[in-house]
């Protein structure tokens, strides 16, 4: 029970958040953006926090679930959660299809493979224009009905983001609470004593290059269902780099710390649009700072700082306890 004291206080704020502040567009609204960065976070964390492999391309997968949803019920006429089916077996295809060659590479040449691939996909979106609609997009796509219930407002959307979000949490503290989590744990420490102590490292690697491929894969359906409307600009190279940085800002191997640094990075362009012309660089500050003052992250570095004052203030009020 200790172990999940922090998603059950996540599972509050998350339910706690459209009561306390009842149309509150930075609930209904942003909360939807924050709940699918934060699952696209989730999974590029166990990659990279948990397992050590970087990826510059995980738009890219974000991107099949989309343009999978969004082609299949406005050009073929599906049901839309098939289509979502669909676009999670498309990316489980692609990603075990180019796993086992990027992953056997390390340091910049992963980088910059992962990179190549997420520009590969980027390019096919833009350029088959009489399908995906290029550079102006593919739009009416229809939203996701359940049980003959339209999720058609913000209030919904919110609901099913942020359960969809939870779900992502739990199955991740689950999979490293794992023996699958101690196996990634030791590839990232070391490869070579990992395959000594009996780690298949290929394997290991595989997988969870794939699980946080459909996580990026369903972030990336009900994003086009919940918008109607996608285009090329909201998968490219850049968005990678975002969910780079919201794993690295709230801290590495740590679920939550994903969870927070992609709250951080999605709420912080939306707050200092007061400042016009200078948003960009306040932006750029913000993050500079808390990388040189909180290498660790933030999420990570605020913990860490609360259990030493519980410590100390325990150790405190409690002399005998010191030995």
């Amino acid at each position: 029970m200790r172990r999940y004291g922090g998603f059950l206080v996540l599972v509050a704020l998350v339910v706690l958040a459209p009561i306390v502040f009842p149309g509150n567009y930075f609930v209904t609204v942003v909360g939807v953006t924050i709940a699918f960065n934060a699952l696209i976070a989730v999974g590029l964390n166990l990659l990279m926090g948990y397992t050590g492999q970087i990826s510059l391309g995980h738009a890219a997968f974000f991107g099949i679930g989309a343009y999978s949803s969004g082609l299949l019920t406005t050009l073929m006429g599906w049901n839309a959660w098939l289509a979502l089916l669909a676009g999670l077996l498309a990316a489980w295809l692609v990603a075990e299809m180019i796993a086992r060659p990027i992953l056997r590479l390390k340091g910049h040449y992963l980088a910059m493979a992962t990179l190549g691939f997420g520009i590969i996909i980027n390019i096919l979106m833009v350029q088959p224009t009489h399908i995906t609609g290029g550079p102006d997009g593919l739009a009416d796509i229809p939203t996701l009905t359940l049980f003959g219930w339209a999720i058609d407002s913000d209030i919904r959307w919110y609901g099913v983001a942020t359960g969809v979000m939870l779900l992502g949490v739990w199955l991740a503290l689950n999979l490293i609470n794992s023996r699958i989590g101690l196996a990634l744990r030791a590839v990232h420490g070391s490869e070579v004593g990992a395959q000594m102590m009996g780690v298949d490292i290929e394997r290991i690697k595989v997988r969870v290059f794939v699980v946080s491929a459909l996580f990026a894969a369903l972030a990336g359906s009900l994003f086009a269902h919940q918008q109607g409307f996608i285009s090329p600009d909201s998968f490219s190279f850049h968005f990678s780099i975002e969910l780079v940085v919201m794993v690295v800002l709230g801290g590495m191997a740590s679920t939550y710390g994903a969870v927070f640094g992609a709250a951080v990075l999605t709420l912080l362009p939306e707050t200092l649009v007061v400042f016009e012309e200078y948003e960009v660089l306040i932006l750029g500050a913000i993050m500079m700072g808390i990388m040189i003052f909180l290498p660790q992250g933030l999420w990570v570095s605020l913990s860490q700082k609360v259990k030493q004052i519980i410590a100390s203030n325990r150790s405190t009020t409690n002399p005998s306890a010191i030995s």
